[in-house]
Parts: structure tokens; C-alpha cells; sequence
């Protein structure tokens, strides 16, 4: 073994050193020299004196010196070892010329274990590649250290574990990613179990070993991306050809070339059977891999790594945070109180979860550069914003995934905690699984958030508020899946006492059934505002799809409600039978005869079914979201439902709508809810009818007929207004117009409604300005002026232009008088 570890490190010389109880010094632990080449180093280096290996240390980082810039450092650098026993503080007479050295610390989570040094005859000093896997290998000897427990090494007297240089089994490899190219050493492929002569190069033939479940981490390190560089580490499970299986540590560094795309990578793989889970451990994990499998959002993310980790590690605080440029956006944390957290948590709390900035703890940003698990025990020195998550512990996850840190993972706990080396094996291969989780939950929440915003742009913004009922609406997308659905509503006036209700779904999900969806909502309402009857609307409809020469169908339901007289005439292409909740709190599924989905048969013909509806009937129309799944057939939906209906207080349309869909939770297609309370108008309108005839005093006919019909009406003090607005409408239709103009007089409980159609579809154009010297142009800005609202809207053969007068009463009975007289 002591060939092999001078082999992969290409050095004459490996030592460990470790520090001691008191901090003070640098005791030499171990070392592995090459039969013939008589090298020493001394037994101790104080970290107060000035040497390689105790700058290193300081510092943190690794040494390399070449011949000359290690002769400059004087006593204390490697000699030849020509007397027996080895100098106890680093004087020596002279130092071995030709020899370079490196020096890497051991160790991180802001405290030091000690450090590696490598003693060579390198007159040009150790090459970059070298130093590479020898930094590499340093994370290895250091794992190892930190799992016998530092304190104990750094008794005199003590020997080191099975992890040491001499021992522990490790090999190399460089990879060139361009072609998947591999060159590995016979080490290397010992722990794969594969022999030199059966491997053929592919970094594929290794990946084969790898246990299914972790083939997707290896992946993101030995496919970085394109603009990735910089080291990784991750431990993962192997199938030796013997059934055996066992745990390997890979630790890897990619270079990139002039352009900056990754060329290579170096890579140390090592066992680390000393960290080989428990039992309870393992199946930990694959409870964990279970749960992150199944997550979607990053709160599911969040959600399932405090299911795993919290309640079996005894743990008081998890935060699950990803990283967004300086700032920690976090997923979950628990406990959710603020006052649970420390000051700078607590100071960046936006509304449910806090944001704190990454550069107010800076040993965590620390800690993430370098990308592994660290573990502070209690009284650790650190900053308040960390040292109060877990006083009598810590642990921090960096969650890697493709080649970088995504996220982090901070576990505290309230008592002194003791971490053993199988927890801190536990905690690297949960952040491996927590990493890719988060990544692909982000795009997912991406993704379903585009989808979301898509879905519901195509959607109403708002309900009009309706005259005797109250409608509500739902949209719930999928939760499984990302594709954007073809779920859609609607509510359209249609007049002051007409209301068409109209729920589809376009088959599939995609974005071709959303644009079908936008479509088929647009047509259905224009053919409704035009004036045609629900069979006539559905049937244009129909055609329209059916010429878009496109392979996919919708289904729909058609209801239009007379909120006066409480008919309903509905028409069902396709779609489910809507549900009715009676006064008496009985329900029922309301037949509807039907015809075929829209855009299968052009010539189809769609039959109107009549219904009528007493006050305080609920009539609910929905998509097959609501009822139907997977793991819920239709029958057992649809009861499900009206059990929900029967159940529910009519008082609250909105409660009744979210109890509906207060089951529906993993949902397989998106739902849409259409719901109606019909309460009857509680005063009906009073109306009355006039035909203009084109005369030359049509207009005074028509002035007189709107006064006689008001005041039978009791109307007195909107009257002035009213014959002003009935004149301006008459006028200008008989102007601008030919044929038949006919006005209509509408008394509702609050307001008096004046409408003239004309047969021209040209809507009345409102002038910008009017000339003081011009004829004509004023009546629209007159009646805009004296009208609490009024407009434009298209009719089958026409148009009709409309105005509201406020009343200065409201009317809680109809008139005594008549309805005035219809010519």
C-alpha cells in the first residue's frame, strides 16, 4: 500500500500532521517515504514560528515551493536523513537540495486539523497537475481525520486510524469532457472492481457500477455546464461485479480552456467505507429520496427534508434557503416564528419568510465557497446570526447540483450535539439528493408559474355583478404536469336580466389547447353579445373549430338565464351534466340533452333543454378536473360533489366553491368551477316599448311617450333627464340610420335603463372636441354628461345604444299604473 499511495501522488515523501490539544503546535502524525530516498521532517512545527507547513495552516490555503523558495525558509524544511532520529523542532543543518515541497491544510468548517505534506525531487517544483489531485486527495486524508475525532489524535502517544496515507485507498483519473475520454489508474479501477485490461476508456463503463438512484448526481458533476468550473464532491454507491456494494467518495476539479468551456476534469475517487451508513441511516435516505421524488415546489422541497432530518436528528431549526445572487430566498423554515430566529434573520423577514443578505454571515459565505458539509459543535466561534440557529450545534449543507451551489441547508440544534462520522456521511449524501431536488423544483415552479399566468391571462379578470344572483368562479391548474390546460369559464350579460353562463375544456395540455381555449371563449361570447340563442351560438362555434383544421376537440356547457323569470335554456356539447342544489337542500343532476364535442362534426346540431329555477337553487357547472382522476371515477366524483352541495350554507357562494375543490388536492388535470346562487329579482322591471316612426315629428311622438310611460311610473324628477337622453339616442339614430328604430323603457329598482336600436352596426363615435361654430356632435357628450353610464352594444342586425339614469328612490313595489303602450 505504501507503493501504491507514492504512486498516485507522484511524491518521494506523504505526511500527516496534526494539531495538537492545546492548538500550539503541529505534531507530525504519520509518514510514507519511498524505499531509497532518506528524507525527514521534523517532529513538530509551532504554529507561532515561521516554516511551510505551519503558514500553510495559518492561512488556510496550500503551499507550494519549488527548490529555491523552500531553501529560503532555512531550518525546518525536509533534509537528508543521515543520523538516526529525526529533529524535534525543525533545526537542521542544511536542506536537501533539489527537493520541492507542498504543504496543504487539513480541514475546514473555519477550524484546521492539520496539514498534508508531500516532499518531491522536483527541481521545477510539483507540476499544476499534481498539485491538483494532491488537493484533491488532502479533502480525502482530511475526511479521514475528522471522522477518528481530531482531539483524540492530538493525544501524545496515539496512532491513526485506518484512514491515513499508508492506507486509506484512493486513485486518480482525468477526463476529457469533449469526448467522454477517460484516464484512470489502476486504483481507480480496483475500486470499481474492474481489471486494467477490461476497461476501455469510457467514463460510461464506470457509471454502469453506479447504484440507479445515484446515477443523476454523478451526472451533474461528470457533465458540468458549459460555463461551470471549479471542484465538486459528492459520495455515491457502486455494485461491484461481486454483488458487493460500497461507498466511494469522488472529489473532482474541472479546467477550462481559453474560452472558457470546461476541457477537463481531474478527479480522486476514494473509499469511504468508514462513513458508510447505518441501517436506520440508509433507509433514511431512500425515505428522503421518496419524498424529494414527489416534490414540485421548493416548499415541498423544504417540507420533505424536515419530514427526514428534523424529528431522527433531534434537530431544533432547519432553514432551507437557495441562493439568489447576495441573497438567501428562503423555501421553509421550522419553526416559522420570528422570534425563533436570530436578529438578522428576524431584521430581513418579508412578509412569511425572511430574505437575509449572504454577506452578513460570513462563515457561511465562507462555507459555500468552498462547497462542503460543515459542522460547528457547540461554543463554536461564530457570528450571532448563525451561532444562535444552533447553539448547542450546527450543521451546514451547501446543496450542489450541476457543478455549483443552488441552495444551502442549515440544520441547528438547541443542546450540545455530538456528530459522529455516519451523521456526517448522512448529511453529504443528503445534500447531494436536496440539491437536485431544488434545482428541478425551481424549474418547476418556473415553469408552472408560466403556465399559471398563461392560463389565467386567457381567463375573466373579474364576475360581473349579476341582477337576482351571485355567481363565483374557480381555476385550479394541475399540480402534475406543466403544460398549460384548456379549462375554461365565462359570464356574459346579455341584457338587464339575461346571463349566459359557458364552461369548456379543450382537450390536452398544451399550448395549442390554450389558444384553441382563448378562441372558443371569444367566439361564444361574441356570438352571445351578438343576440343568438345558446344552439345558434354553440353552433357557430362549432364550425369555427372544425375550420381551424386542427386535431384537437372541446366539450362545453351553455346555460342562458333569464334572472327574471328564473328559465334557464341550456345546451351541452360534450361536456358534463351541470348539478342543482335545491332551497331544501336536495341535489340533482340536471339532464341536458346534447350533442358532440365542438370540432368533430360541422353540421352537428346542439338542443336546448329548458330548466326553471326557484330562489336560493345553487346550479353548479364544472370541468371533469372536479370529479374525475386517476385514483376517482366518475360515479364516486360525482357523488363526492353532491354530497359537498348538499352540505353547504347558499348563504356563502364563495365558501360553497372552496369546499367543492377543498378535495381536490394532487390533481392530474386542471379544474374549473362555475358557480351560480339564482336569488330571484326581488322587484322585477317594469318595461316599455315604442316604435319610431320616421316623420318629422318623430321625435316629439317619442318625447311624449317617454313622459305619459313615466310618469304612470312615479318618475318625476329624472324626467327632464330622461326626455333630454331619449331625445339625443332618437335623434341620432334617425340620422344616421335607415330602418326601423325602436325604443325601449326599463324601470328596475334603482335606475331607469333607455335603449334605442337602430339596424346599423356602426357604433356611435363620441367627438374629441366640438367646434363652438359646429352643428352637430354634442348629443353623446350630453347624454355621457347627464347619464350614470352608458354605451354601445352589437345586435343581430344592428346595434343598440343604451343609457342608465340613477334614481333618486329606490322602488321596492312595481307601478300601479300600466306599462305604457308598444307600437
Amino acid at each position: 500500500m505504501t507503493g501504491h499511495v507514492l504512486t498516485f501522488t507522484g511524491t518521494a515523501l506523504v505526511a500527516v500532521y496534526v494539531l495538537d490539544a492545546e492548538g500550539a503546535e503541529l505534531r507530525l502524525a504519520e509518514t510514507v517515504s519511498s524505499a531509497g530516498r532518506p528524507y525527514a521532517l521534523p517532529a513538530r512545527y509551532l504554529l507561532s514560528g515561521r516554516s511551510p507547513v505551519a503558514d500553510a495552516f495559518r492561512t488556510g490555503r496550500p503551499l507550494w515551493l519549488s527548490p529555491d523558495e523552500l531553501a529560503g525558509y532555512g531550518p525546518g524544511t525536509p533534509e537528508t536523513d543521515t543520523a538516526p532520529g529525526t529533529p524535534e523542532t525543525g533545526a537542521a543543518p542544511g536542506t536537501a537540495p533539489g527537493v520541492s515541497l507542498g504543504a496543504l491544510p487539513l480541514g475546514g468548517d473555519g477550524r484546521g486539523l492539520g496539514c498534508l505534506v508531500v516532499v518531491d525531487e522536483a527541481p521545477d517544483g510539483i507540476d499544476a497537475d499534481r498539485r491538483g489531485f494532491l488537493e484533491l486527495y488532502a479533502h480525502h486524508v482530511a475526511a479521514g481525520l475528522e471522522a477518528a475525532g481530531p482531539r483524540a489524535l492530538a493525544q501524545p502517544g496515539c496512532e491513526l486510524p485506518g484512514l491515513t496515507p499508508d492506507r486509506l485507498r484512493v486513485g486518480s483519473f482525468v477526463l476529457v469532457l469533449g469526448t467522454g475520454r477517460m484516464t484512470a489508474d489502476p486504483q481507480v479501477l480496483e475500486l470499481f472492481g474492474f481489471a486494467p485490461e477490461d476497461f476501455d476508456g469510457r467514463v460510461e463503463t464506470l457509471l454502469a457500477a453506479a447504484v440507479p438512484d445515484d446515477v443523476p448526481v454523478l451526472m451533474s458533476v461528470l457533465e458540468p455546464d458549459m460555463l461551470t468550473s471549479g471542484a465538486a464532491h459528492l459520495e455515491f454507491r457502486i455494485r461491484r461485479p461481486n454483488g458487493e456494494l460500497r461507498w466511494l467518495g469522488l472529489r473532482s476539479r474541472v479546467e477550462t480552456g481559453a474560452d472558457g468551456r470546461p476541457r477537463r476534469m481531474l478527479g480522486v475517487v476514494a473509499e469511504t467505507s468508514y462513513l458508510r451508513p447505518s441501517a436506520d441511516e440508509v433507509s433514511l435516505v431512500q425515505r428522503l429520496s421518496a419524498a424529494l421524488a414527489g416534490a414540485t415546489t421548493i416548499r415541498d422541497v423544504g417540507r420533505a427534508v424536515v419530514g427526514a432530518l428534523c424529528e431522527p436528528l433531534g434537530a431544533s431549526r432547519v432553514a432551507v434557503a437557495e441562493l439568489q445572487a447576495d441573497q438567501l430566498v428562503v423555501g421553509l423554515l421550522v419553526p416559522a416564528e420570528p422570534g425563533a430566529w436570530p436578529e438578522v434573520w428576524r431584521s430581513a423577514w418579508r412578509s412569511e419568510w425572511p430574505e437575509p443578505p449572504s454577506h452578513a454571515l460570513p462563515s457561511l459565505t465562507e462555507a459555500l465557497r468552498v462547497g462542503q458539509v460543515s459542522i460547528w459543535p457547540e461554543g463554536a466561534d461564530l457570528e450571532p446570526g448563525l451561532a444562535g440557529i444552533g447553539p448547542g450545534g450546527l450543521a451546514l449543507l451547501p446543496l450542489p447540483a450541476d457543478g455549483r451551489t443552488v441552495g444551502v441547508c442549515l440544520i441547528g440544534w438547541e443542546r450540545r450535539h455530538a456528530f459522529g462520522p455516519e451523521e456526517r456521511s448522512l448529511l453529504t449524501a443528503t445534500a447531494g439528493l436536496v440539491g437536485q431536488a431544488l434545482v428541478r423544483a425551481h424549474a418547476l415552479d418556473a415553469e408552472h408559474e408560466l403556465a399559471t399566468m398563461l392560463q389565467r391571462s386567457l381567463l375573466p379578470r373579474k364576475v360581473p355583478e349579476l341582477p337576482g344572483g351571485v355567481a363565483v368562479t374557480r381555476y385550479l391548474p394541475a399540480t402534475m404536469g406543466l403544460e398549460v390546460g384548456g379549462d375554461w369559464y365565462d359570464v356574459i350579460p346579455l341584457t338587464e336580466s339575461h346571463v349566459a353562463l359557458v364552461i369548456g375544456d379543450v382537450q390536452g395540455h398544451s399550448a395549442a389547447a390554450a389558444t384553441i381555449m382563448g378562441q372558443m371563449r371569444t367566439a361564444i361570447r361574441a356570438y352571445a353579445v351578438e343576440g343568438h340563442p345558446p344552439d345558434v351560438a354553440v353552433a357557430h362555434a362549432n364550425r369555427l373549430l372544425v375550420g381551424m383544421e386542427t386535431d384537437l376537440f372541446a366539450t362545453c356547457c351553455y346555460a342562458d338565464l333569464d334572472m327574471e323569470e328564473g328559465e334557464a335554456w341550456l345546451v351541452r356539447a360534450g361536456h358534463l351534466h351541470p348539478l342543482l342544489r335545491h332551497p331544501d337542500g336536495s341535489t340533482e343532476v340536471l339532464e341536458i340533452e346534447g350533442g358532440p364535442p365542438l370540432g368533430v362534426v360541422a353540421d352537428a346540431e346542439f338542443p336546448m333543454t329548458a330548466a326553471g329555477l326557484s330562489a336560493g337553487t345553487l346550479l353548479a357547472l364544472f370541468t371533469d378536473g372536479l370529479v374525475e382522476s386517476a385514483r376517482l371515477d366518475l360515479e364516486d366524483g360525482m357523488l363526492r360533489v353532491r354530497q359537498a352541495l348538499a352540505r353547504a350554507d347558499p348563504a356563502d357562494p364563495g365558501g360553497v366553491a372552496d369546499e367543492l375543490l377543498g378535495g381536490v388536492s394532487h390533481r392530474e388535470d386542471d379544474v374549473a368551477l362555475l358557480l351560480l346562487r339564482y336569488d330571484g329579482m326581488r322587484v322585477r322591471p317594469t318595461r316599455a316599448g315604442w316604435t319610431v316612426w320616421r316623420l318629422p315629428d318623430a321625435v316629439m311622438h317619442t318625447r311624449r311617450f317617454t313622459a305619459r310611460t313615466l310618469r304612470n311610473w312615479g318618475v318625476k324628477e329624472e324626467l327632464d333627464v330622461a326626455l333630454l337622453v331619449t331625445s339625443e339616442l332618437v335623434t341620432n339614430a334617425l340620422v344616421h340610420t335607415q330602418g326601423e328604430v325602436r325604443l325601449s323603457l326599463t324601470l328596475t329598482a334603482d335606475r331607469l335603463r333607455i335603449a334605442v336600436n337602430d339596424p346599423s352596426p356602426r357604433t356611435p363615435v363620441k367627438p374629441a372636441t366640438v367646434d363652438w361654430e359646429a352643428t352637430g356632435g354634442r348629443g353623446l357628450l350630453l347624454v355621457e354628461a347627464v347619464s350614470q353610464s352608458w354605451g354601445s352594444v352589437p345586435l343581430s342586425g344592428g346595434k343598440q345604444v343604451w343609457s342608465e339614469v340613477a334614481l333618486s328612490f329606490r322602488r321596492e313595489e312595481p307601478p300601479a299604473a300600466g306599462r305604457g303602450t308598444t307600437r
